[in-house]
């Protein structure tokens, strides 16, 4: 074959006819003695190609053992085709076999385990693809929302020499003879780093150890995590509903081919556009659940996955859920001046049984309430050192949130379990590939 000028494959359906070179890898194939359909997929999309055996007698026996996944390039024309699976079809004119693949592991019959297994080669589906490019849209989104808005990005250390969260859930590493953790947060080097640059975020891997095979749960996901200097718990929700309403916006403009082959409701995704987020106390939500679900809580007790997706019946956009217990909260987050038995921070619970995919907080700024709390937890003081120096040096009024990534990927792609909003996901059961 000649040196052509190949496009992808969407490139070659909007050019509608004429004569096209595209090539990739085959998606599906059938035919008879006379005549072959191949329907080829790139990144872009797929399409369906024929090839009528009297163009190609002398390639026809190698012509007839392509299988799936065999890579090719075709030069042919294109034309409208109601009956092909993208509504159009390539005429083939020529093709080039630059490898017959072996016969492709993964068929109907293979369950979860075994997609799990040869994730490697899922990863081609049409469905991983399209949950693929909008996990790319989404992280573009994230960057673009804080540039925009002047933030500076700003990364930490991986390896830490404590918590931040729960010490039952830290990674262990041995660093040179000394134990160390892989990390749970940015946030308390973030804060740090607060003082110099006021306004920054991050999009970055974090670990947590925590033996779940929920739906949504990962070992390793990605976090957002952003903290600025000089605001209160009402300026950073608003912050946190922008950023879920520019995501949203970027999915619906850039990957409405995606939302489609994944089966997407749009009517579902777009009140998160056009509706102002609800904003109700832990209280408030406490009372919802006991006059609305007929579910009573006491009071002190966090809100478990049952109790949040029952409480999110009745809305059709995010919610956030403010001023939890003071004792059930991170050590970091301060006592409301008016209630010191809540927290200053909020929780946005997500529609469609998607649950927290945010959490946010005022910081401490008191050194002896943190100390206290530190060592309430069995926390060693001198592992936070240097964040307690942060509150002698000009300690200030701030705020951060952090948000699991993959969970708003899998709310947007409208997938069951979070390890589809990965390529190669992490759990307590996976390891490899």
């Amino acid at each position: 074959m000649k040196l052509q000028k190949f496009i992808s494959i969407q490139e070659a359906i909007k050019k509608k006819k004429g004569e096209v070179a595209v090539r990739g890898w085959v998606y599906r194939e059938r035919g008879s003695n006379a005549m072959k359909f191949i329907v080829l997929r790139d990144s872009s999309n797929i399409i369906q190609c024929v090839l009528e055996r009297k163009n190609f007698e002398k390639q026809w026996n190698e012509i007839d053992k392509i299988k799936i996944e065999s890579s090719v390039e075709i030069i042919g024309e294109i034309k409208e085709d109601k009956r092909a699976p993208t509504g159009f079809e390539i005429r083939v004119k020529k093709i080039n076999i630059i490898q017959i693949a072996e016969d492709f592991p993964i068929n109907k019959d293979l369950n979860e385990e075994l997609l799990g297994d040869r994730r490697h080669l899922w990863l081609r589906s049409r469905k991983m693809t399209a949950i693929l490019k909008i996990r790319s849209t989404v992280f573009n989104a994230i960057h673009e929302y804080y540039h925009n808005l002047g933030f500076y990005e700003f990364q930490s250390p991986v390896i830490i020499p404590g918590g931040a969260e729960e010490g039952p859930t830290l990674f262990e590493l041995n660093y040179f003879g000394k134990k160390a953790y892989l990390t749970q947060t940015w946030q308390l080097y973030a804060e740090a780093a607060m003082f110099a640059l006021e306004k920054i975020y991050t999009i970055a891997p974090t670990f947590r150890a925590e033996k779940s095979k929920t739906s949504r749960h990962l070992a390793e996901f990605w976090m957002h995590e952003m903290e600025v200097a000089w605001i209160n718990l009402d300026e950073l929700m608003e912050y946190a509903e922008g950023l879920i309403k520019h995501i949203f916006k970027r999915v619906l403009e850039d990957n409405k081919l995606e939302l489609e082959i994944l089966g997407r409701d749009i009517k579902k995704l777009e009140p998160i556009l056009k509706k102002k987020f609800p904003r109700i106390t832990y209280d408030e939500a406490l009372e919802i659940l006991d006059k609305k679900k007929k579910i009573k809580i006491k009071w002190g007790k966090d809100l478990r996955t049952v109790e949040e997706e029952k409480l999110m019946e009745d809305y059709d956009t995010p919610i956030f859920v403010t001023h939890y217990p003071k004792e059930i909260m991170a050590f970091y987050k301060p006592r409301d001046p008016k209630n010191s038995k809540v927290a200053v921070c909020f929780d946005m619970l997500a529609p469609e049984g998607n649950h927290e995919i945010i959490g946010g907080s005022e910081r401490d700024t008191d050194i002896k309430e943190l100390t206290k709390t530190l060592e309430s937890k069995g926390e060693k003081i001198e592992d936070y050192g240097y964040y307690l120096d942060t509150r002698r040096y000009g300690s200030i009024p701030h705020a951060g949130f952090g948000m699991g990534t993959e969970r708003v990927i899998k709310w947007i792609c409208g997938v069951e379990d979070i390890k589809d909003a990965i390529g190669f996901p992490r759990n307590m059961t996976r390891l490899n590939p």
